[in-house]
């Protein structure tokens, strides 16, 4: 039986999580978040997903990690986002092997995984830029359903410049991190009980036929598979 735990992180807009005795393969659905992940002795980032990843079956019996906010990880990990693009790679790969060592060990001997984890990203956070406001609210509107071209107007930055910023911050551009935060919210309905019909019409699909479209593009499903997916 897989024990499935998350909570609110110190750090601004994310939020740390366990797994423990995960079956596999394991849907994970494109919502524009980045994550850093501790299992047995490894330290992986996890970058932005375009389409769903499918974890394999575990290879440990623990698993730690704290999950980012789009465009929140790339500032923290001194990389831009797109870099990592639909993939996982060791902290080494990011960091330099003897920095990741030391992260890793201090991960392994802790004896609260999460809190040790959580410890990391705040400190990660304190020696970073402090945000964009400018990308945080690009994430807000476009989450609020908001349209890339207001959201470019609200934001004062010019077509071209969204795009090549939205890059580094969320791995692609703003009309697809569109399509993935309105993804997350059809997805939250639907998990909610919210019939196709409704999900669609609530959530800025211009038809169910729409929405089982971008359903299927994005994670490779159908919507009614979603539901206990």
């Amino acid at each position: 039986m897989t024990d499935y735990r998350e909570r609110a992180a110190r750090l601004d807009r994310a939020v740390v999580w366990s797994v423990s005795a995960r079956p596999g393969p394991v849907p994970v659905y494109p919502d524009g978040c980045m994550d850093l992940i501790w299992t047995e002795g490894a330290l992986m980032v996890a970058g932005p997903d375009s389409r769903t990843f499918h974890a394999p079956a575990a290879g440990a019996s623990e698993y730690v990690g704290i999950r980012f906010a789009p465009g929140t990880a790339p500032a923290l990990l001194g990389i831009p986002a797109v870099e990592l693009l639909d993939q996982r790679v060791e902290l080494a790969e990011v960091f330099t092997d003897r920095r990741a060592r030391a992260l890793v060990d201090r991960v392994d001997n802790a004896p609260d995984r999460v809190a040790a984890l959580e410890a990391i990203a705040v400190e990660l956070a304190a020696a970073a830029k402090a945000p964009d406001p400018a990308l945080t609210a690009v994430v807000d509107l476009l989450a609020a359903g908001g349209s890339v071209a207001d959201t470019a107007a609200h934001t004062g930055l010019s077509a071209r410049m969204l795009h090549r910023r939205s890059l580094s911050a969320f791995g692609y551009g703003p009309k697809m991190l569109a399509r993935v935060l309105r993804f997350q919210r059809a997805l939250a309905r639907i998990r909610a009980g919210t019939s196709a019909v409704e999900t669609a019409v609530s959530t800025g699909f211009a038809d169910q036929a729409h929405l089982s479209r971008e359903v299927r593009d994005l994670a490779g499903c159908t919507v009614g598979a979603l539901r206990t997916g």
